[in-house]
């Protein structure tokens, strides 16, 4: 079914309309029979919610298009090898999943080129993305690639898409959940760098976005190209520090990444062995 831009901003205008401001105006009309000029009746409501906003700020209210989540809790400290997920703490964030805006998006002219939608979709979708991961950074919390995936309704390869072609166009790395992982609120070397190459960044740009050589930049790629290989092959942790001759200690740390980055894989970390006094 074709329709026109009329058509679709009527089946989309209506969604934007259920807000706090044309909520109260029905009230005055239809409850308290104030009638008059909707003109003034709208200076009204908006005196009144600038009002609530000042008295009621919105760090503690819920927006339109708003999400609360639960989600990995950003508070500088070293996650502990082999606990479980839903052990670590938990931060209570609310997210702008939808602004008025990008309804608004959605009611254009096509211009007749028939890859307009997608361009347009994509151009959304990372303005989204870039939305909540810095929300979510802001209030102490850490999203990662799967939860994009699930609030998007976007399958992880168009996330990782997404993040290349954000850092193409700003060099801004994001704050993701891998560039934290298990190493606190200050990212270790090799989580910075394995999460862009994640992202599909070229090993040459990676070593201009983080200043390291690129001989370091490679052997940590190697290796963790490696460790990812013997995860799909069923090796453990054990077997892997055999194979690679690195120390478990190391293979935790990239056991971690293959974790996070590749969430359908069974990843077994093993626990971090306490020194005896």
């Amino acid at each position: 079914m074709n329709y026109n831009n009329h058509q679709i901003r009527d089946r989309y205008d209506s969604i934007g309309k259920r807000d706090f401001k044309r909520s109260l105006i029905r009230l005055l009309e239809s409850d308290y029979k104030v009638l008059g000029s909707r003109r003034v009746l709208m200076m009204l409501a908006d005196d009144v919610e600038q009002l609530h906003q000042e008295y009621y700020p919105s760090e503690k209210r819920l927006e339109f298009g708003d999400v609360v989540w639960q989600t990995t809790k950003d508070d500088g400290q070293r996650q502990n090898y082999g606990k479980k997920t839903e052990d670590y703490a938990v931060q209570t964030v609310i997210l702008p999943l939808i602004r008025k805006e990008d309804i608004e998006r959605r009611i254009y002219y096509k211009k007749g080129d028939r890859n307009s939608n997608y361009r347009h979709r994509e151009v959304r979708d990372i303005e989204t993305m870039v939305r909540l991961l810095k929300s979510a950074h802001q209030q102490g919390g850490l999203l990662s690639g799967a939860k994009l995936s699930v609030m998007m309704n976007r399958a992880l390869g168009t996330i990782g898409k997404y993040l290349k072609a954000y850092f193409e166009k700003t060099s801004e790395v994001l704050p993701m959940k891998g560039y934290v992982l298990d190493q606190g609120s200050n990212p270790t070397h090799k989580g910075i760098i394995i999460s862009l190459y994640e992202q599909g960044i070229s090993p040459a740009d990676i070593v201009l976005q983080t200043g390291h050589t690129q001989n370091a930049v490679d052997r940590y790629i190697k290796s963790y190209d490696q460790v990812l290989m013997l995860v799909k092959k069923k090796h453990d942790a054990i077997s892997i520090t055999q194979i690679t001759g690195r120390s478990l200690n190391t293979v935790r740390q990239y056991l971690r990444l293959v974790k996070d980055f590749h969430p359908k894989l069974k990843v077994v970390v093993p626990k971090r062995q306490m020194k005896k006094k």
